[in-house]
């Protein structure tokens, strides 16, 4: 294979099966190798809510107790990863479903925190050889967020972490792009105007934007930085380029004509 896409997309295209659709559309359409790793939305929260099962977020993290680990299992490793699957075989894309846990994809550990965030994982290792040989058979690879600490449990997993790591395993063997599809049209100069995207960031370049946070002159959200900062560690890692763009504009993400890029020199 000559080059891979891996693409992550968020809840607000997870929650809209009119969204969900015309992405799945576009990137069927992708030629070559990829990958599509996605969360679950809201649709746990509410699976969740109708079992009556209390659901707790502490800074925007959802805390995953083993009822409601159950919950993100069935809801992202089922139901949303197989009609993803299914949607996809529709438009003649030849596309698997799985899991961290399958075929030992994804090897993490219950995080060690200050905070007890419950069965949520943090990555160890991706299985390189499993990934190629599922790249091989497929033109696609869905990732559902849930990975397992090889003795039996599994565990939710931050789904941008696992784009992260999987495009830093697959650099070993195929050029690698990874983009990241949210509800902006990339990283804004001013986060309520939607024209004033940064076409292109850099290690020096972000180091000059950060100078001007500091300043008291923010550049971009503060939201975004956490992005930013993952993205060049991406790029340093082996990522041939980092891309953070709407889905709606998958195909110009893709070529660079769209979305903001984040490369080296």
């Amino acid at each position: 294979m000559d080059n891979l896409y891996i693409i992550k997309i968020g809840g607000n295209i997870i929650d809209s099966p009119e969204l969900l659709n015309d992405f799945l559309l576009r990137f069927a359409k992708i030629k070559g190798k990829k990958i599509l790793v996605h969360g679950g939305g809201k649709l746990a929260t509410r699976l969740a809510e109708k079992l009556a099962i209390p659901q707790q977020l502490i800074e925007g993290r959802r805390i995953t107790d083993e009822e409601t680990l159950r919950v993100v299992t069935m809801v992202y490793a089922g139901q949303i990863n197989k009609t993803i699957v299914a949607k996809l075989h529709s438009y003649q894309c030849n596309a698997i479903g799985v899991s961290g846990a399958d075929g030992n994809l994804i090897l993490a550990h219950k995080r060690n925190a200050s905070i007890d965030y419950g069965y949520v994982g943090d990555i160890d290792a991706i299985n390189t050889l499993q990934l190629q040989n599922l790249l091989e058979q497929h033109d696609a690879v869905v990732v559902a967020p849930i990975t397992h600490n090889g003795e039996g449990q599994l565990l939710n997993t931050n789904a941008d972490t696992i784009a992260q790591e999987l495009a830093r395993a697959s650099s070993s063997f195929v050029v690698t792009s990874l983009i990241y599809c949210f509800e902006k049209k990339g990283v804004l100069r001013d986060v309520n105007d939607e024209n004033s995207v940064i076409r292109q960031i850099t290690p020096n370049s972000y180091l000059q934007l950060k100078q001007q946070q500091l300043n008291d002159k923010p550049v971009v959200s503060e939201g975004m930085i956490p992005k930013i900062e993952n993205a060049l560690k991406a790029v340093e890692q082996g990522v041939a380029r980092v891309i953070i763009g709407q889905a709606q504009e998958i195909e110009l993400l893709i070529n660079g004509n769209a979305g903001t890029v984040l490369e080296n020199e």
